[in-house]
C-alpha cells in the first residue's frame, strides 16, 4: 500500500516505495416548551467546530515566509475518555485534526511539536526533495478541516520527516495519528453511510497499515531514543506498546510492557487499572487458545 496516496495533488508523484524506517463550550440546552399532554426532549445546540479555532500566524523555517495556520483554542475545548490506546478525544471537535502546520509556499509540513526542530542539514534535504515539488497554490485548506483533509495534511507532514531523515519517533508517532484520524473517519461512515462497505473496508485496511507501522517505529524508538519520546513518559510508553502489541495478538511482549506499569512505582493509579484491565484482557485471549 502506497503510504502517500493522495499528494498527488502537492505535486508528489513517486511515493510508492518510501521506506519510513529505513535505516535508523460545554452543551447549550433549550428548556423544552411546556405541552398539556407530552413533553419534548431538551434540544441540544452544537456549537459550530470553528468557535474552537483560531488563525496562527508563524514563520516558515524553511522559506523564511509567514503563513497562517489553524490552532485549537485550548481553553474551550473539553476532554473525554479517551481510547483504549490513549488516543484523545474532545466534545465537538477533534483537535488530532489540526496538529500539522504546512507552508503553502514551499510545501515544509510538520507536526506542529517538530516544525521549528530542524536543523540546517535537514532544511537542506527539505529544499532539495520537497520544495522542488511542492506545487505553490496547491495548498488551498477551508475555515475548517474534514477528516480526508486532515488524513492528506498529516501524509504530507510524513513524507517531509522521510525526507529530513527524522527519529523513528517522530515518523511513528505521525502514523499514529494517522491510524487515529482514519479510525474516526470510519466511525463517521459507519454512522452516516453505512451503505458505502467499499469504502470503509479500504479505510480500515489503511488504518490498520498505519498502525502497524507506528507499532514498528515506536519499538525501534524506545531502543534508540531517550525519555520523553513523543511527549510521553516511559510509563506512558510501555502502557501504549502494550495495547498495541495486544492488538497485533502479540502477547508476550503485552505482558512484559504491562508488568513495567504495573509494578512502576512512578505510574499513577488510573494508569496502573487501566493496565490490570488490559492485562485481564489478555488472559481472556490466552485461555481461548489453550
Amino acid at each position: 500500500m502506497n503510504l502517500f496516496a493522495g499528494l498527488e495533488k502537492f505535486g508528489f508523484q513517486k511515493t510508492e516505495d518510501v521506506d519510513l524506517f529505513a535505516g535508523k463550550k460545554e452543551s447549550v440546552k433549550e428548556e423544552p416548551e411546556k405541552a398539556e399532554i407530552e413533553t419534548e426532549e431538551k434540544a441540544v445546540e452544537i456549537p459550530p467546530e470553528e468557535q474552537f479555532l483560531l488563525n496562527k500566524s508563524i514563520r516558515c523555517v524553511v522559506c523564511d515566509r509567514t503563513f497562517s495556520t489553524k490552532a485549537v483554542k485550548a481553553g474551550r475545548v473539553r476532554r473525554m475518555e479517551p481510547d483504549m490506546d490513549l488516543r484523545p478525544r474532545h466534545q465537538y471537535v477533534d483537535t488530532l485534526k489540526y496538529g500539522v502546520s504546512s507552508c503553502p509556499h514551499c510545501g515544509y509540513t510538520s507536526l506542529n511539536r517538530y516544525f521549528e526542530h530542524i536543523t540546517s542539514g535537514q532544511i537542506r534535504l527539505i529544499r532539495e526533495q520537497v520544495c522542488s515539488s511542492f506545487e505553490a497554490g496547491s495548498l488551498d485548506l477551508p475555515v475548517t478541516y474534514d477528516y480526508d483533509q486532515a488524513i492528506d495534511m498529516h501524509k504530507l507532514a510524513l513524507l517531509n520527516a522521510v525526507v529530513k531523515r527524522a527519529r523513528n519517533s517522530e515518523k511513528a508517532y505521525n502514523c499514529l495519528i494517522l491510524s487515529w484520524l482514519l479510525r474516526t473517519k470510519i466511525e463517521q461512515l459507519e454512522q452516516e453511510h453505512p451503505e458505502q462497505t467499499e469504502q470503509i473496508a479500504a479505510c480500515k485496511e489503511e488504518e490498520e497499515t498505519f498502525y502497524q507501522q507506528a507499532y514498528d517505529g515506536m519499538l525501534a524508538a524506545v531502543s534508540s531514543e531517550m525519555f520523553p519520546i513523543c511527549g510521553m513518559d516511559q510509563v506512558t510508553m510501555d502502557y501504549l506498546l502494550a495495547v498495541m502489541s495486544y492488538h497485533f495478538k502479540k502477547y508476550d511482549v503485552a505482558s512484559k510492557t504491562l508488568a513495567n506499569v504495573i509494578t512502576s512505582s512512578v505510574a499513577s493509579r488510573k494508569m496502573k487499572d487501566k493496565a490490570l484491565e488490559l492485562k485481564d484482557e489478555i488472559i481472556k485471549e490466552l485461555k481461548k487458545k489453550k
